[in-house]
């Protein structure tokens, strides 16, 4: 179980790596505008605040990974509190702008936080 656990805190961390290019660097661009659904115009007149976001992903990205390499008594803890993060980012984002970020963030963290309580 310990294998899965830690397969699917790198699947949650490598998500949010994905989002902090997305955000940061693809928002402007056609694959962040399709992704995110915005025109032109909403990209531009959101890209600072998007940064902004991508940076927090950032820094659950470097939780998650923290919580596989940290000594093993900080492991579960570690792991626990970045995945409920991202869970609760994950419920507040389905509540506020699509009910889609609860499948493609908030679920993949909520089984990465099984697999560790179960480990």
């Amino acid at each position: 179980m310990r294998t899965t656990a830690n397969v699917l805190l790198g699947l949650v961390a490598a998500l949010h790596v994905y989002f902090l290019v997305l955000e940061m660097f693809l928002w402007r661009k056609p694959l962040g505008r399709r992704v995110f659904r915005t025109t032109p115009a909403q990209a531009d007149a959101t890209a600072t605040l998007a940064a902004n976001q991508g940076l927090y992903n950032g820094f659950l990205a470097a939780g998650l990974v923290w919580s596989l390499v940290a000594p093993s008594p900080l492991r579960p803890a570690l792991a626990t509190f970045f995945c409920a993060c991202v869970i609760v980012a994950g419920i507040f984002g389905a509540v506020t702008v699509s009910r889609r970020i609860l499948i493609v963030q908030a679920l993949p963290a909520a089984l990465a936080l099984a697999a560790v309580w179960l480990t």
